[in-house]
């Protein structure tokens, strides 16, 4: 049983196995082939792995944090969420918003007319389309309130990015507000400590916050940029980029109706405990 599971728990293109994972079939065959056993059966194989929930089908994607800074900048982030920040609760005229872009959306015509779902039958999607261009959408979420604000543009940069602060920063109560943090990432549009100099000269109140390098699901407006793409552009049958642009914006309006915060329950506490196991992983292959 544990030779089963240790070679469960091996990739198998590092044992010269021309495969990405094994399937339960894949490793009974393996199983029997090195002589592991004389004869098994798959359901006994799926038993002894399911006493350790190891399931080497299955696979998930993930980023390994590389910033040095890591925690010193996800840490303030994620207090944000929490409504703190240095350690002292926001006030009631602190705001927080977290911003991005969604770039390169294309408005695809379909080549035939897309149809309605009817009895027994699902929508009907042409798999053939024509690009009639592509634009960036560039939304600000209020992570307290959850009011979206969103602007679509031909292409990103700083430029497009300042109109979209301007477009949120001059209406209340951002405008009187005492502070509002702007989470955001290390685009090209917002990078740095000149972008910071930027913001912060034109509104005295706002407060920068970038996320780490790689590390786009720390910020929240990711979510909502999901939400888009699967309520909104999946799938998409658009016939101009005006047709698109009015979609979309006429989506935040709609969404705006029914949206609540998102329950972010990812603390501080959190993240530490996460990355003192990567650091003791990390231990652990050096020493190998």
């Amino acid at each position: 049983m544990v030779a089963v599971k240790a070679l469960a728990c091996e990739l198998p293109s590092r044992l010269g196995i021309p495969l990405s994972r094994f399937s339960l079939e894949e490793l009974k065959r393996h199983v029997l082939e090195q002589g592991i056993v004389a004869s098994i059966s798959g359901i006994t194989i799926w038993r002894w792995l399911s006493q350790d929930a190891i399931k080497p089908w299955q696979f998930r994607s993930w980023i390994f944090p590389r910033d040095p800074q890591f925690i010193i900048k996800a840490g303030p982030i994620l207090d944000l969420y929490q409504k703190k920040w240095q350690g002292i609760p926001l006030g009631p005229t602190d705001y927080v918003i977290s911003t991005d872009e969604k770039t390169s959306i294309q408005a695809r015509k379909r080549k035939a007319e897309t149809l309605p779902p009817q009895a027994g039958s699902a929508a009907r999607v042409e798999h053939e389309y024509e690009r009639k261009g592509a634009l960036a959408y560039l939304a600000a979420w209020d992570v307290h309130r959850a009011k979206v604000f969103g602007r679509c543009e031909r292409k990103t940069g700083i430029k497009p990015f300042e109109r979209l602060v301007e477009h949120v920063m001059s209406q209340e109560p951002y405008r009187s507000a005492r502070r509002v943090f702007w989470i955001m990432d290390n685009g090209s549009s917002h990078r740095g400590d000149t972008s910071d100099d930027r913001l912060t000269k034109r509104w005295k109140n706002i407060i920068p916050a970038h996320t780490p390098v790689h590390a786009s699901w720390l910020n929240q407006v990711e979510i909502y940029f999901s939400v888009i793409q699967r309520k909104v552009l999946t799938p998409g049958d658009f016939k101009s980029l005006t047709e698109l642009e009015a979609r979309i914006l006429k989506f935040q309006e709609y969404y705006e109706v029914v949206a609540t915060p998102f329950e972010w329950k990812f603390t501080r506490e959190d993240l530490n405990k996460v990355m003192a196991k990567l650091d003791a992983q990390t231990e652990l292959r050096a020493a190998a």
